[in-house]
């Protein structure tokens, strides 16, 4: 699976409105670096970063996780609202 598609899948569990979820990768000027960016509504916000960061960590730690059986990236996750 790649870390986009998985990203999304992570983010569409939590959050209620799955329609306005949107994962998109872009590119980085530093080597072995990946920015994957997740937009979503601006009710689900809470729910995707959780109390204190958790849940977005547990994101960023599941998807480096994937990462470093695959590609050994470092991935960089941005959360934002619309």
């Amino acid at each position: 699976m790649d870390l986009v598609q998985l990203t999304e899948e992570i983010v569409k569990s939590l959050v209620v409105d799955t329609d306005a979820v949107s994962v998109k990768e872009f590119p980085t000027d530093e080597e072995n670096v990946m920015l994957i960016q997740v937009i979503v509504a601006e009710d689900d916000m809470g729910r995707v970063i959780g109390k204190g960061g958790r849940c977005a960590n547990a994101i960023r730690t599941l998807v480096q996780a994937s990462s470093a059986l695959k590609d050994n990236k470092y991935i960089k996750i941005d959360i934002d609202k619309f």
